[in-house]
């Protein structure tokens, strides 16, 4: 892939393009409203464009230019037969800028230069004698000009790139040869000047259309859901034509979550959302923006897939789990089974509700605990009780995981129902603060505190990230580092 495919890959989906790598055998439809945003800063820009055309420039370089062939007219010789062949790029600088606005986002190398080398040989026949040569020699190509300007637009939940126009301009070349009579030299530089920059310009340009063309068909042919793991996938539908703007670049994808096989959460979560703030990240690269929605379907997935259902026959106070301790807080229960072993079944009863909120996240659990007595080989339930936990969530960055923990905010306790006589609530409070805090919470935190990947930064390490919490939306700002083992082909 040439400079020019990578940089504008870089800039246009930079870390959303990685997901190409991610295989996806179904297309979701794409949604009208975008639940994550990546907004690539000015700095995040110029990271983009200084490493990756370092990058591309090693993977281009050696370049093969076509041939060269000229009869030249010489005094006192005629007509003589000079062909350059093995004209060979082998290095180029090429100080760059870039912008973004609205017509799109524009790329200028200034004051690039290129070193060639190249095999030449002339021949000379006459009715008389015949003389021939060859040799090498080296080019210098000075103070040459690349610009090109594209477009990206959104269709059917992909991007589609265009090349609105694109040039290539060398105002100055050296040439130094090897061997030769000092009469062919200056033949060679007054009559191949000329060709040779305008060789270097066709084949830029061409470079420059070849990978425009297959970065929008590589753009085309990402996947429309990525998996997280084998139970979910995220929606990365594309939701709007990438937002050029305060020299950055803003692209928004659906987000949201969903089974492997396809089964979209509810459409009560597709409601109005504000635009992203990227305000929040002025001295990073680059901001993730993630809507209270991407984690609320998250947990609609989990939920059904039966992953919110726990049993405990374990606790650190095992007495808590045999009737003798129960003898005072439900008398009835250690009359009917005394000193028998329990089980308590723990289920949420609906996915939490996910609230994002200033420098936090709000998480309301609804969930039933069932008590249960094992009479010999018999597990017998005997009384529910409904409980609402309200709990806090501090979000970290863990490497390019998203990580967090649950604390306990506060609870309140409900009677369900009961086999052997009246359960009475407050004397099972204590017990059910036990289970909530020893036993539930670190079962949730579990996950939780290995992290959830984000999957936009394949090849991408975030550096020195922060996380801001705002209403209903939370944003990641970062700098970012290539991962040891990112290779551009």
């Amino acid at each position: 892939m040439d400079i020019f495919l990578n940089f504008m890959a870089s800039l246009i989906c930079f870390l959303v393009l990685s997901l190409v790598l991610i295989p996806a055998s179904t297309h979701p439809q794409s949604n009208e409203q975008g639940y994550t945003s990546v907004i690539l800063s000015d700095k995040g820009i110029d990271f983009a464009k200084d490493m990756l055309i370092k990058k591309a420039v090693s993977s281009m370089i050696p370049l093969q230019l076509p041939d060269i062939e000229k009869y030249v007219k010489i005094p006192l010789l005629g007509r003589v037969h000079v062909v350059l062949s093995n004209i060979t790029i082998n290095s180029v600088i090429a100080p760059s800028s870039v912008e973004t606005g609205a017509t799109g986002i524009v790329l200028l190398a200034s004051g690039a230069t290129a070193d060639l080398t190249m095999n030449w040989r002339y021949s000379y026949k006459s009715w008389i004698v015949v003389i021939s040569d060859s040799g090498d020699a080296s080019v210098k190509v000075k103070d040459m000009e690349v610009g090109l300007t594209v477009t990206s637009e959104e269709q059917d939940g992909t991007l589609t790139l265009s090349l609105l126009d694109c040039g290539c301009y060398v105002k100055d070349i050296s040439i130094k040869m090897d061997g030769g009579a000092s009469w062919l030299y200056q033949v060679v530089v007054d009559a191949f000047e000329g060709p040779i920059g305008s060789a270097v310009e066709n084949a830029i340009s061409k470079k420059i259309k070849e990978g425009i063309s297959k970065l929008d068909s590589r753009l085309q042919s990402l996947p429309k859901q990525v998996s997280v793991d084998h139970v979910s996938a995220m929606n990365v539908t594309f939701t709007g034509n990438p937002v050029l703007v305060n020299s950055s670049i803003e692209i928004d994808i659906n987000g949201l979550f969903m089974t492997r096989d396809n089964v979209l959460i509810p459409s009560y979560y597709y409601k109005g959302l504000q635009a992203s703030d990227s305000s929040n990240c002025p001295a990073k690269m680059i901001g993730i923006s993630l809507h209270e929605n991407v984690f609320n379907t998250a947990a609609v997935v989990y939920f059904n897939a039966g992953y919110m259902h726990w049993t405990v026959d374990r606790f650190p106070n095992q007495s808590l789990l045999n009737t003798t301790t129960w003898r005072y807080i439900y008398p009835q229960l250690y009359e009917v089974y005394p000193n028998d072993g329990m089980k308590l079944n723990i289920s949420l009863t609906s996915p939490p509700v996910i609230k994002i909120v200033e420098n936090d996240l709000d998480v309301t659990i609804y969930l039933d605990v069932t008590v249960n007595v094992l009479d010999a080989d018999e597990v017998i339930p005997v009384a529910s009780v409904s409980l609402v936990v309200n709990a806090s969530c501090s979000p970290h960055i863990l490497r390019n995981k998203l990580a967090g923990i649950l604390k306990l905010k506060n609870f309140t306790v409900s009677y369900n129902w009961s086999n052997i006589g009246d359960l009475h609530v407050p004397l099972v409070s204590p017990i059910a603060y036990a289970v909530v805090e020893t036993i539930f919470l670190p079962y949730v935190n579990l996950p939780l505190l290995k992290g959830l990947p984000l999957p936009f930064l394949h090849g991408f390490t975030l550096k020195n990230a922060e996380i801001h919490c705002m209403k209903s939306k939370m944003m990641i700002c970062s700098n970012l580092a290539f991962s040891q083992q990112y290779h551009i082909s």
